[in-house]
């Protein structure tokens, strides 16, 4: 039976960014259910929860931020395709 290692303490701002990374996470889960097509939208769906696990070993704070400066700007494009789609 393979040891598990003990869960590091996060420190404030390891805490703070972690729940931005989180929320952007859910931002972009919950945007996705308003993609039409039912094979992009879950082609969508894997390409973010394969690029966020990919990168959460990530522990430094400027490469996060950068991260998730990428991210909302990707969402927000993603929101402004949708809704031009709507029009």
């Amino acid at each position: 039976m393979a040891s598990k290692l003990p869960k590091q303490t996060l420190s404030l701002k390891q805490f703070l960014l972690r729940q931005e990374v989180l929320k952007l996470y859910r931002d972009i889960i919950r945007t996705l259910r308003k993609v039409p097509d039912e094979s992009t939208r879950l082609e969508l769906k894997e390409w973010a929860r394969t690029d966020f696990r990919n990168n959460k070993h990530h522990s430094d704070e400027t490469t996060i931020k950068s991260m998730l400066h990428y991210g909302r700007k990707s969402l927000d494009d993603l929101r402004k395709s949708l809704a031009l789609s709507d029009s």
